[in-house]
C-alpha cells in the first residue's frame, strides 16, 4: 500500500498533521519511535506547562485541567484521549532510519518494516538529544541530562547546571524533596523567560542561601565524588553526589541531513523550510512543530506551531 501521507512522529504536532490527514480524506499512518507524545511523557514528573490547557488543544477535543496550567499528567491523558477520539492510525516503538525517493513516490524505512508515501511529515521534535557540555566526566553516570523525579535527590549533594525554566524547576524541587542544590549559571542572572510565578521563589531562595549560585561561572570537570567549576573569583571545587544538567536540548540533526534536508545556518542549524507551506528543499517533504528551530527552541512550542499542520495540508490538496 502506498499512502498518501507519512508522518514522522506522535507529539502533539504529529497528531495534528494525522487529524488533518482523516480530515481531508487522506490515507496515512503516523510513526513514532517510542510512546504516544514521547516527550512529554519525559518531561519532569511534576512539570507544569506555560500555557493554558485551552492553548495546547487539537482537534477540537476539550482539554480540560483541574488548574490554570496543565500538568505533565494531565496533558498525557489529553494526548491519548485525543488519539483515541480521532482513532488515529499510529505505530508506536518503531524508528524511522531513512527516507528516500522523491514526490510521490517516497520509500520510508523503518527498523520494523519499509512504507511507501506519496509525502512524508517530519514531526520529531527537538527533545532527543541533550546539548553536551563535552567536559571530562560528564560520561559518569551520576550526570544526568534528563530530570526524573526529586525524590531522588533528597539528602544528597545536587549541581544545578543552567539558569532557564527547566533549571530553575530541578533546583526548587530538588531543594525541597531535602537535597543540598547548587546551581552554576553561566550568565550573570536567572533567564529573564523565567516563568514569572516562579522567579520570585528562585530568586528569593538564591538571596536566603538555600539554593547557592555561582553565576558568571561554568563547570569545568566532573569527579566521581565532586564538580570543579570556573567562577570570578577563580577555581572552586564543590562537593557532590549528582549533576543535572539542564543545558537544552536540539533535533535529530544527523536525521534531518541524512534523508537531505539542508540548514540555512550553520550556527542556528535552523533547517531549510518555506515559511507557509513549510515544505523543506525536497518537494514533498515537509516539516511540522519544534523540529523547525534548530538550536532557537524557543521560537516554536505546541501552542504557537498547531497551524502547521493546517497550512500543510492546505497546500498538499493542491499538489496530490
Amino acid at each position: 500500500m502506498k499512502y498518501d501521507v507519512l508522518i514522522i512522529g506522535a507529539g502533539p504536532i504529529g497528531l495534528a498533521c494525522a487529524i488533518e490527514a482523516k480530515r481531508n480524506g487522506l490515507t496515512y499512518k503516523v510513526i513514532e519511535k517510542g510512546c504516544l507524545v514521547n516527550s512529554i511523557f519525559n518531561y519532569p514528573v511534576n512539570m507544569t506547562f506555560f500555557s493554558t490547557s485551552e492553548r495546547l488543544e487539537i482537534g477540537e477535543v476539550p482539554f480540560i485541567s483541574h488548574g490554570t496550567k496543565p500538568t505533565r499528567s494531565e496533558a498525557l491523558e489529553y494526548y491519548r484521549r485525543v488519539a483515541e477520539s480521532w482513532k488515529l492510525d499510529i505505530n508506536l516503538y518503531e524508528r524511522v532510519s531513512n527516507v528516500s525517493g522523491t514526490i510521490g513516490d517516497f520509500t520510508v524505512k523503518t527498523d520494523k518494516g519499509v512504507y511507501a508515501s506519496r509525502v512524508v511529515i517530519v514531526s520529531t521534535g527537538f527533545y532527543d538529544f541533550p546539548n553536551l557540555m563535552n567536559i571530562p566526566g560528564e560520561e559518569l553516570p551520576k550526570v544526568k541530562h534528563y530530570y526524573d523525579d526529586p525524590h531522588l535527590y533528597a539528602n544528597m549533594d545536587v549541581v544545578v547546571i543552567g539558569g532557564g525554566n527547566s533549571a530553575v524547576d530541578v533546583a526548587l524541587e530538588t531543594f525541597r524533596k531535602g537535597a543540598r542544590v547548587s546551581m552554576v549559571v553561566k550568565n550573570q542572572e536567572i533567564d529573564k523567560g523565567v516563568k514569572y510565578w516562579v522567579r520570585p521563589d528562585i530568586e528569593n531562595r538564591i538571596k536566603d542561601g538555600s539554593i547557592i549560585s555561582y553565576f558568571n561561572s561554568s563547570v569545568v570537570e566532573i569527579k566521581p565524588d565532586s564538580v570543579a567549576i570556573s567562577t570570578p573569583d577563580g577555581e572552586k571545587e564543590l562537593k557532590n553526589d549528582f549533576v543535572l544538567a539542564m543545558t537544552g536540548y536540539r533535533p535529530d540533526y544527523d536525521f534531518l541531513t541524512r534523508i537531505g534536508i539542508a540548514t540555512i545556518d550553520p550556527v542556528t542549524m535552523e533547517p531549510q523550510y518555506d515559511n507557509t507551506t513549510f515544505q523543506t528543499n525536497i518537494p514533498g517533504i515537509f516539516l511540522a512543530g519544534v523540529v523547525c528551530c534548530g538550536q532557537e527552541t524557543r521560537k516554536w512550542f505546541i501552542e504557537n506551531s498547531r497551524y502547521h499542520a493546517t497550512n500543510i495540508f492546505v497546500y498538499i490538496k493542491g499538489i496530490l
